[in-house]
């Protein structure tokens, strides 16, 4: 009887001490509330590191169209841009978690004020998992200011161009390695482009091998696409105007997100986005780097359809 006594007293101490370590662990997440972040100076914005067109540096200089759109949403709140570099762990879940709202086990009080290029997509919102528990709960996704899409490029002179992706069952294609083009075009038409596809770090490698006629033609997100192609101009490369059968989500919203208990700042920088996306100001931010702008799907039933969209 003693012994069950005591061994009921040992799980109930152990709880306790394990109830205290999570309040511990929680108190050492930065509180940074609209107000705290105004009266601090500065703003941290999470951005995925080394990811042109998006964010990356360059001598140390903080570069990309995220990062431009960083700084706006600062100089929008009186405060000072600060980059905070994401570097992907396996999935944007674990992002989340580790940069948004609970910090990384490593580092608890490292942590973005609002984190950039996040999907807007009420699937992933409410995404649950095995239990039933929804995965995204202590996240708020808002500000959608970009609509994103696949894109392929190929070099003319070993192509006449890309009708449709069928092509690549006689050609080879470079795609970055486990990325949805990776695995769309190892899967397509029955896996017959399989043998064609060539994996790669980034998509900047795969734009290399295809300088070295390594293969004739790269898959990859629309901006980092028309990126490499100002970067390799003169080579005869080329975006290709096919769409890709078979793939259920060719375009789709991107935005931002803060943690749940920072509903305020979230609503600050939301308006601050919003009207840049409305006056036309996002899309001249874009076109300051070259890049094609789509307005978000989310505007469409606001503003009616994107005639300037491509």
């Amino acid at each position: 009887m003693k012994s069950a006594f005591y061994a009921l007293m040992l799980v109930l101490l152990l709880v306790g001490i394990s109830q205290v370590q999570a309040q511990q662990s929680r108190s050492l997440i930065p509180d940074r509330t609209l107000d705290i972040v105004q009266d601090s100076g500065y703003l941290n914005v999470g951005m995925y590191k080394d990811f042109p067109p998006y964010s990356y540096e360059v001598n140390g200089e903080v570069r990309g169209v995220d990062a431009d759109l960083g700084r706006r949403i600062a100089e929008g709140l009186g405060v000072e841009f600060r980059p905070y570099w994401i570097i992907p762990d396996e999935s944007l879940g674990d992002d989340l978690r580790n940069h948004i709202w609970k910090g990384h086990y490593l580092a608890k009080t490292r942590i973005a004020d609002i984190m950039m290029r996040v999907p807007y997509d009420s699937t992933f919102k409410y995404m649950r998992d095995s239990t039933g528990e929804m995965i995204n709960e202590q996240v708020v996704f808002f500000g959608p200011y970009q609509q994103e899409r696949w894109q392929i490029a190929f070099d003319k002179s070993r192509l006449d161009g890309v009708e449709t992706v069928a092509v690549f069952q006689y050609h080879p294609i470079g795609v970055e390695i486990d990325t949805l083009p990776a695995t769309y075009l190892t899967s397509a038409f029955g896996g017959r482009l399989r043998n064609q596809v060539h994996h790669y770090g980034n998509v900047g490698e795969a734009f290399q091998a295809m300088e070295q006629e390594e293969v004739a033609g790269v898959m990859g997100m629309r901006a980092e696409i028309e990126h490499q192609l100002a970067a390799h101009t003169g080579n005869g490369f080329t975006k290709a105007g096919n769409g890709f059968p078979g793939m259920t989500k060719q375009v789709w919203d991107l935005g931002l997100a803060v943690r749940h208990t920072h509903r305020a700042l979230g609503y600050a920088i939301a308006a601050i986005v919003d009207g840049m996306v409305r006056s036309g100001e996002m899309a001249e931010l874009y076109a300051n780097h070259g890049l094609s702008y789509s307005r978000p799907g989310y505007y469409d039933e606001i503003l009616g359809p994107d005639k300037n969209g491509e």
